[in-house]
């Protein structure tokens, strides 16, 4: 009798410990876009010549943002929250790779951007490519970009979408961070995927 309860009450034990809730999910500054079906890869050439897809950064999350060098003020300004939010993580930053996408091809050199974006992170990593991959790219991101008060053919502004595109350590993409998103509020999203699950 004293093996038939202690058999029940493991059973009861075990079933209790089924019914528990779920972990609730991770909670975000950002828009969570989990599961997304877009913005699934890319395949640009960085400052340094060299190409580069997705998988090359597995293991570390990534932030990609869409861009040129003569913006006036979204541009600067979030490469300097995404330098500032990296300052907050420490040795963690070190996993965080950030990929600024130029929409200038036609001014944004491999040279100019290896100049530019290093500037705000040495690890940071301009990418370009040109006007036919970029304009798949962007259909593939939901990104528009059109130039406007065009005064010659080399000067021109680029109105562009703002948000940046984040993705875990495994690859899989998970926010799009709003442009005006803080360094504080950025460091927290990165310190919530890099973390462990």
């Amino acid at each position: 009798m004293k093996t038939w309860i202690a058999a029940v009450s493991a059973a009861a034990a075990l079933g209790l410990a089924g019914c528990q809730p779920a972990p609730p999910p991770p909670s975000f500054q950002a828009t969570d876009i989990t599961g997304a079906a877009f913005a699934r890869d890319f395949k640009l050439t960085d400052h340094n010549g060299r190409v580069r897809v997705l998988a090359d950064f597995k293991g570390k999350v990534v932030a990609v943002f869409f861009g040129y060098i003569h913006c006036p003020d979204v541009c600067p300004t979030t490469l300097s929250d995404f330098a500032l939010a990296l300052q907050q993580l420490g040795p963690q930053a070190d996993r965080v790779q950030v990929v600024f996408v130029t929409v200038d091809p036609q001014r944004d050199t491999p040279e100019l951007l290896k100049q530019f974006v290093p500037a705000f992170n040495p690890d940071f990593l301009g990418m370009v490519a040109d006007e036919a991959t970029l304009r798949q790219l962007a259909k593939e991101y939901k990104v528009v970009y059109q130039k406007t008060s065009v005064k010659g053919a080399d000067d021109y502004l680029i109105d562009h979408s703002a948000g940046t595109y984040v993705y875990d350590p495994q690859g899989n993409l998970r926010l799009l961070m709003p442009y005006g998103s803080s360094p504080d509020a950025i460091a927290q999203d990165l310190k919530t995927l890099l973390a462990p699950s």
